[in-house]
């Protein structure tokens, strides 16, 4: 709760980056526009699989305005057909030979305005052989089904099995309890369907050398890297700037082929180049999150105490896997379905196929597959309260973790930091009045009405990550933070997440206000630009304020203990006899001499300091998370 003491935590402010999108003013990649810019527009398949047995470009390359059309033919003799995936496996840029998902890149047509563009995409004609599209990852599996990825050298369509827990105890316990429910459960494809498509100006400048790439991007660095990998543009060259982006929703995760093209055409044409996606083709073709298939067991006691979990799930990853999930983790952190409950034993193992779907496996408005795990434990608790005749809250209640069992070492491999089930689900059940809403229930079916009443509990983990454990495309899960304070006592901080909506601009600065007693007002906030940020792993997966957060709030620390010495210096005091009180520097003991930080930052550049002491007033910090946090809850409706 805010007291008159706090600063800049607690109190209702209005947030800093409302004012400019409420009056329109936000800058998004199409509101750019450079010198000579001409515009790219994608072939895509009608099919779902289909052999590509020609493609014709010569009718496109006749309609006024195209510049230029470009295959995989084209990219394959500049080595740029394929690229990296995050999740460490590879994809088309543009389809050669076969198309694998419906609205698959085909070609890229380059014109000088949008309308030629999409004119060229209509006259390109590609030559299909449809060929039948496994949809179903149960037939994917089988032993006669098609090969999907004829790159791979593993010759089925299996892509990965990742497991937790121990199978035989879990067998063991399975076999001998007294009640057990088991159900298939299944959380269908979901697409995160941002307002604002993906897109992208690629600008790259041959009289210095540099690539200049704005994008939709929630990981410019990530992105930048990935770039460089692939066209092989030094990644000192490369500057990646992500200015409003929108919703991201983990859809603007991912590096897609129409990137890939953007970047060859202005490297090879020597002019910038837009690429803005329709409404069709985000929801078509960009990466996709759930289409998970859950096996869920439960055995318990005939009283309702829980003995066991078992989950096998197949996940239908489409034809390359999108997943930005851990190196260590390819079911993300799926791993977490024993939920808010005390399993003594559990075992969950996950097999990942490819599909004619659509790239998937995307961390849809959650830290990675959490939302697949809680839907599949408190769906299997529903079916077990449903079996036992017990009430639903009530079998919840019973398989809590105590709160004096924490830290909580779960069955699963996880140790849960802290939590008190009991006092969420008593304060949700008195908010919603549940024995009223039970008593109201009852009087409705008496008259015949249809009456439900809903009840899911959840543990997540978020914050990732651990750089020990957590990656993206081998590139550690930390992040950083850079703060300056000027002469005249504002600040910038910059760092390499990007908001979509958090209100990662008001949320930031009031960290650095209340570390350093600044105006909020007076801290500006900039992110999603690689050149002036430090490097970091950017915004997905419920990670940015326990991570980037906390670098924010170290790098401010750091400033505090420099502007510390300056303030000696300027009280004439020792810095041991100094104290941060009240947002001031206070001599302990003489309250009244004392130094608020702006004093000092005007003294950090304009008064001579002991020659310990380096002028300026600034501080970096990179954070790699001791462990992950369990944030719980619970939903009545």
């Amino acid at each position: 709760m805010a007291t008159q003491e706090t600063h800049a935590f607690g109190l209702p402010i209005k947030r800093k980056e409302d004012h400019r999108f409420i009056q329109g003013r936000g800058n998004y990649v199409d509101d750019i526009v450079l010198p000579k810019m001409v515009y790219m527009s994608l072939v895509r398949s009608p099919y779902g699989h289909a052999k590509i047995n020609n493609i014709d470009t010569s009718t496109a390359m006749k309609i006024p305005g195209v510049i230029a059309v470009i295959t995989a033919k084209e990219l394959a003799g500049a080595g740029l057909d394929w690229m990296p995936t995050l999740a460490q496996d590879k994809q088309m840029v543009l389809a050669g030979g076969k198309v694998l998902f419906q609205y698959q890149e085909v070609a890229a047509v380059f014109a000088n305005s949008r309308e030629a563009a999409a004119d060229g995409v209509a006259a390109v004609h590609v030559d299909y052989a449809p060929l039948p599209a496994l949809t179903d990852p149960y037939k994917a599996m089988q032993k006669d089904a098609p090969v999907l990825r004829e790159d791979r050298e593993q010759k089925d369509n299996h892509i990965w099995h990742y497991e937790a827990g121990d199978r035989k105890t879990t067998t063991d316990a399975m076999a001998g309890a007294p009640v057990k429910i088991k159900q298939m459960i299944r959380f269908p494809r979901s697409h995160p369907s941002p307002l604002e498509p993906c897109g992208c100006v690629a600008d790259f400048n041959a009289g210095t050398g540099r690539l200049t790439f704005y994008v939709t991007s929630q990981a410019p660095h990530a992105h930048r890297t990935v770039i460089s990998l692939v066209s092989k543009v030094p990644e000192s060259n490369i500057r990646v700037v992500s200015p409003d982006i929108g919703g991201g929703f983990g859809n603007k995760v991912p590096v897609y082929p129409g990137y890939v093209c953007a970047i060859v055409g202005t490297l090879t044409l020597g002019v910038p180049v837009k690429w803005v996606e329709s409404r069709t083709e985000n929801l078509a073709s960009t990466h996709f999150a759930r289409d998970y298939w859950m096996e869920t067991e439960i055995g318990a006691t005939k009283d309702g105490k829980v003995t066991a979990l078992r989950v096998s799930t197949v996940a239908d990853h489409g034809a390359f896997d999108g997943a930005a999930d851990p190196t260590k983790y390819k079911a993300g952190l799926f791993s977490i379905c024993t939920g808010s409950y005390d399993f003594p034993t559990a075992f969950v193992e996950v097999d990942g196929y490819y599909t004619n779907k659509a790239p998937g496996g995307i961390a849809y408005r959650c830290s990675f597959r959490v939302t697949e795990a809680s839907y599949c434990i408190e769906r299997a608790m529903d079916i077990l309260a449903d079996e036992l005749k017990m009430d639903p809250v009530e079998l919840r209640r019973k398989n809590f973790i105590p709160k004096e069992k924490f830290p909580y070492p779960a069955a699963t491999g996880w140790t849960y930091d802290s939590g008190d089930y009991e006092k969420t689900l008593d304060k949700e059940l008195q908010t919603f009045d549940y024995k009223g809403m039970l008593a109201e229930q009852a009087e409705k079916r008496k008259r015949g009405e249809l009456s439900g009443i809903g009840i899911s509990t959840f543990t997540e983990i978020v914050g990732a990550g651990p750089a020990h454990n957590f990656d993206i495309l081998g590139i550690k899960m930390f992040d950083s933070a850079e703060i300056r304070v000027h002469p005249t006592g504002s600040a910038i901080v910059r760092t390499g997440t990007r908001g979509q909506g958090q209100g990662h601009e008001t949320t930031w600065a009031q960290i650095v206000a209340e570390e350093l007693g600044l105006d909020v007002a007076n801290v500006l906030v900039e992110e999603g630009d690689t050149d002036t940020a430090p490097y970091g792993l950017g915004t997905y997966a419920s990670r940015s304020t326990p991570v980037a957060g906390a670098a924010i709030a170290l790098a401010a620390r750091k400033i505090r203990e420099k502007a510390k010495l300056i303030a000696a210096n300027l009280l004439e005091a020792n810095p041991a006899d100094l104290e941060w009180e009240d947002y001031k520097f206070r001599v302990k003991g003489s309250p009244d001499r004392a130094k608020t930080m702006q004093e000092v930052a005007f003294a950090a550049y304009t008064t001579d300091m002991p020659s310990e002491v380096e002028p300026g007033l600034e501080g970096v910090n990179y954070y790699n998370p001791p462990n992950l946090t369990f944030p719980n809850g619970a939903y009545l409706c």
